[in-house]
């Protein structure tokens, strides 16, 4: 459920639970203070003053009946005090007047000076809105009566309302607090219901954040949650995992650079000192021949060569990394590219006892987007990997073409020492070496494979390997091929 829909239903319940609750504590409270006292059945009941009301009215309606009727039954006093007995029962009075004189007052109003209250209806000052008297606590019905000797007079039911309006002073105060604490309360809990759903996810957000701050990446947020704090816990969360695998590989680079510089360090110091050592046999004269200072040169030159490599592979992976070396993509016939890379090899002094072959079961040029340059490095890099590693008396390279319908697949397979199945998965990784030893046979900074992956990515393909131990070693690389018009 949303924050929108949660908010709007507990507005709802704000407007019609308290109404609902007031509505039952006004009837409550009118039960009380109105209560029937007659001993009618529970399902009868009504309050009290409504009750007296009710049977007032019909006793006013049978005197205006009798007035009509037969006026002179007021005459009588037997019919006057039967009446008064009725009435007295309901908190009402009767005064009867003929010819302008109080001719009957019932013993209900023995206590009130009748003629004052009479003088205040006469007045006409307390007639209220609904056209009913009200003089001195006191409502005032009248009858007009006209006896049969053509004398005039009147019937003034006289009802004390003191009773009803010392309930009411009590009732409007409870009334009026029962609905301000049920405003308070249901507002109170609703609200506190409502915002606590909504603090104290964001309390735990503010908690598990102080904990990302002060470098605590390890507890996991997770709200339970469907509505918008939900999906701010799931970004929470994602956010957490990316930092956490952020310092997982920041930790690995930075022990990777380190490996890297402990690395490097043995690389070049190696060429290094053999520099320095044919320079002081050199400068010692113990090169004190002409073919010894020429091997002593030569020494020199091959260890220069070493190091020159040595930078220049780690310039050209700098800059791949840092997405700073442009790719020349352009369409290569991959057939003809890699039968001539074949014929290179056969030919160059690394691969000297080293059966060099390229196969191809197709027919026609495999047309690919590729950089001529960078391709052949790749070529170069794979190959030279399996010449530091061959380990057989007939070792061999096979070059391999698979053509495909959208992506052509190069197959670079020898039979050397292979690799470890725990280690194939990083052999692409920066800075990864197999075998960590640092001979100078098969040492290096780790970076050859690693170019190649930049290199063949860069260039739209792929690259993966496979390998078994003591067997040797497959590496295949894709690239995009492309239509005739060159076109991918």
């Amino acid at each position: 459920m949303s924050i929108k829909t949660r908010l709007l239903l507990s507005y709802i319940a704000m407007t019609f639970i308290p109404v609902i609750l007031f509505a039952f504590i006004a009837s409550t409270l009118s039960s009380v203070f109105f209560k029937d006292v007659s001993g009618a059945a529970d399902d009868q009941r009504t309050p009290a003053f409504w009750q007296m009301s009710d049977q007032r009215n019909e006793l006013l309606a049978g005197i205006k009946f009798m007035a009509r009727t037969d006026p002179d039954r007021f005459a009588d006093s037997g019919f006057l005090q039967k009446t008064a007995e009725q009435l007295d029962r309901m908190q009402t009075g009767m005064v009867v007047m003929r010819n302008g004189a109080v001719s009957y007052t019932s013993p209900f109003l023995s206590n009130v000076d009748v003629d004052s209250q009479l003088q205040r209806v006469k007045s006409g000052q307390f007639e209220s809105r609904w056209g009913q008297t009200m003089a001195g606590g006191f409502t005032v019905d009248k009858v007009d009566v006209k006896y049969a000797d053509g004398s005039t007079g009147a019937v003034y039911l006289l009802s004390d309302m003191n009773l009803f309006l010392h309930g009411i002073r009590k009732f409007i105060p409870l009334l009026v607090l029962s609905l301000l604490l049920v405003i308070v309360l249901t507002n109170g809990i609703l609200t506190y219901l409502v915002s606590r759903s909504l603090i104290k996810p964001l309390y735990a957000l503010k908690s598990a954040a102080e904990q990302f701050k002060d470098g605590d990446l390890s507890r996991e947020v997770n709200l339970r949650r469907k509505d918008e704090i939900g999906e701010l816990g799931a970004a929470f969360e994602e956010m957490r995992r990316r930092l956490n695998e952020s310092i997982r590989l920041q930790l690995r680079y930075e022990e990777s650079r380190k490996e890297l510089i402990s690395n490097i360090s043995h690389d070049l110091k190696t060429p290094i000192a053999g520099i320095k050592a044919c320079v002081e046999g050199i400068h010692d004269g113990i090169a004190d021949t002409e073919p010894k200072r020429e091997k002593y040169i030569g020494m020199i030159a091959k260890k220069a060569d070493e190091l020159d490599r040595l930078i220049e592979e780690l310039f050209l992976f700098s800059k791949l990394d840092l997405q700073r070396l442009p790719f020349d993509l352009e369409p290569v016939d991959l057939a003809v590219y890699l039968r001539d890379c074949a014929e290179e090899l056969r030919v160059d002094p690394r691969t000297e006892g080293v059966e060099v072959a390229f196969t191809y079961s197709g027919e026609g040029p495999v047309p690919v987007v590729a950089d001529r340059e960078k391709l052949r490095r790749v070529i170069m890099n794979i190959v030279d990997n399996s010449l530091k590693y061959r380990n057989k008396a007939n070792p061999w390279i096979k070059l391999e073409l698979l053509d495909g319908a959208r992506e052509a697949t190069v197959k670079i397979e020898d039979n050397g020492v292979g690799i470890e199945s725990e280690a194939l998965p990083h052999i692409f990784d920066r800075f990864y070496r197999a075998d960590p030893s640092r001979n100078r046979e098969t040492g290096g900074t780790g970076l050859g494979l690693a170019i190649v992956k930049q290199m063949v990515e860069g260039q739209g393909g792929t690259v993966r390997a496979e390998s078994r131990l003591g067997e040797g070693t497959a590496i295949y690389f894709t690239l995009p091929k492309t239509g005739r018009d060159g076109e991918r």
